[in-house]
């Protein structure tokens, strides 16, 4: 049997997949859209029809494969059966990757010994040589392009004044859905630095210490509160140029621990800079989504399935070099930013009691305290993720998505091109029982490795 992926994009209220292979199966909606619904079945190889049953009315997508027969006009689907060649790629605890999507360490699946060690599997086989094709490969590529090529046609670029107050700031970063903001000093005439989630995670524990000083924070203003609270150790912003290269974004960001880079230009004459730009490294593979959608031979890790990658964090029972974190339902909103912070991860999966996702818990999130101004009133060692997660807006700001450890590096590349998705937790199909979590550092820090 083979996990296929079956996506409805065109709206609805309930939508359902029926097809040859199954009766009525309800689709959910995308984490993030309130239009497209997805669900993962177990299908065996050869050409199966189906149909989605939207709001009461029978439905073909007319972008996917349609055939007409005597039988009527249907979509269409051609599952073929993997290729399975052993896996021998070994990542730095010298253990091989062999995994399957089926694992289930909790009723110790085929395969799987009785201490919970990883299940011997039959995979892709991936070696150096491939990494280093696709590194070599997607360098030669971004240098060829500019800077200029990941701005948008038409869109909205913003600063924050240095001089707007805490609260401010951290207010219209909620309304505008952005995690990180660069920041303007009027005085010198430049970019002085940016604004993140983090600095608000960083504001609310200090807060929490000292509730008396809660007023004096609120209304200090930004340059003054990171002057005298967190830039203690300087560094130069980092910035590029427009015309600088593909390259230069990828180095800039992943060389520097950043999420973002600000993007300006100097016109000549003047001395005021430019906020042409903030360039992210979802930028980055929205990019090579678009270009190397219909040559993807051409990066031969791009047909590999993460299973067969070191790529990523995992539980303890699918090993790897890092184990994955996950957080209870009832955790503690204190405790849930001391984890992020002290293990210097951006987010963390909420699970139930049986380890399935109900969510996840991102830095960014936080920015949702700041509407009406709910910081004030919330107590960090009280209030719970499932009482937090309840003030953030996941019908406009695309948080997280998932797949399976069968889905191919190029399937996450384009889930994590969408610029509102920052990681993708990988599951058990049907269960949701979390196995992994798979972030944009992760992907650049596989493929561009090298980069230098």
């Amino acid at each position: 049997m083979v996990h296929t992926h079956f996506v409805w994009s065109h709206g609805g209220n309930q939508v359902f997949l029926c097809g040859d292979f199954t009766g009525y199966h309800q689709m959910v909606t995308v984490e993030g859209s309130l239009t497209t619904f997805m669900t993962i079945c177990d299908l065996p190889p050869g050409l199966h029809k189906f149909k989605f049953f939207v709001d009461g009315v029978w439905r073909i997508d007319e972008m996917q494969p349609i055939v007409e027969d005597e039988y009527g006009v249907n979509n269409v689907v051609v599952v073929e059966q993997p290729a399975l060649i052993p896996q021998i790629y070994s990542i730095n605890d010298g253990q091989s990757i062999m995994h399957i999507d089926g694992y289930n360490g909790r009723n110790h699946a085929d395969g799987a010994s009785p201490s919970g060690s990883v299940p011997n599997e039959l995979e892709v086989e991936i070696t150096g040589d491939d990494i280093e094709t696709t590194t070599r490969r997607l360098f030669k590529h971004f240098s060829t392009y500019k800077v200029y090529d990941l701005i948008p046609d038409s869109g909205k670029v913003f600063a924050l004044d240095d001089n707007m107050t805490v609260e401010e700031a951290f207010l219209v970063m909620h309304e505008e859905g952005v995690a990180v903001a660069p920041l303007w000093n009027a005085a010198n005439i430049q970019i002085s630095g940016v604004l993140t989630a983090s600095d608000f995670i960083m504001f609310l524990i200090e807060l929490q210490r000292n509730r008396a000083m809660a007023t004096v924070n609120q209304f200090s203003t930004i340059s003054a509160w990171k002057e005298g609270k967190l830039q203690l150790q300087r560094r130069p912003l980092v910035q590029i140029h427009p015309d600088d290269s593909l390259n230069k974004v990828a180095v800039g960001i992943l060389g520097n621990h950043i999420s973002s880079i600000p993007v300006l230009y100097v016109p000549e004459g003047s001395a005021c800079p430019q906020l042409l730009h903030v360039a992210y490294l979802s930028g980055l593979l929205e990019h090579i989504h678009r270009h190397f959608e219909h040559r993807i031979a051409y990066l031969p890790l791009l047909q590999r399935s993460i299973a067969a990658l070191p790529i990523g964090t995992w539980i303890r029972e699918v090993g790897g070099a890092r184990e994955l974190k996950t957080v209870p339902t009832n955790c503690l909103l204190n405790d849930a930013y001391r984890l992020l912070i002290d293990e210097h991860i951006s987010s963390v999966p909420v699970v139930d009691d049986k380890r399935a996702l109900v969510n996840v818990f991102c830095r960014s999130d936080v920015l949702s305290l700041a509407k009406n101004n709910a910081y004030l009133h919330v107590q960090l060692d009280q209030t719970t993720i499932s009482q937090a997660l309840q003030l953030v807006d996941t019908n406009t700001h695309g948080r997280y998505a998932i797949c399976t450890r069968s889905d191919t590096l190029y399937r996450v590349i384009g889930l994590l091109s969408d610029p509102g998705i920052r990681r993708v937790v990988v599951v058990e199909a049907g269960s949701r029982y979390v196995l992994g979590l798979i972030t944009l550092r992760d992907v650049f820090s596989l493929i561009f490795r090298d980069f230098s």
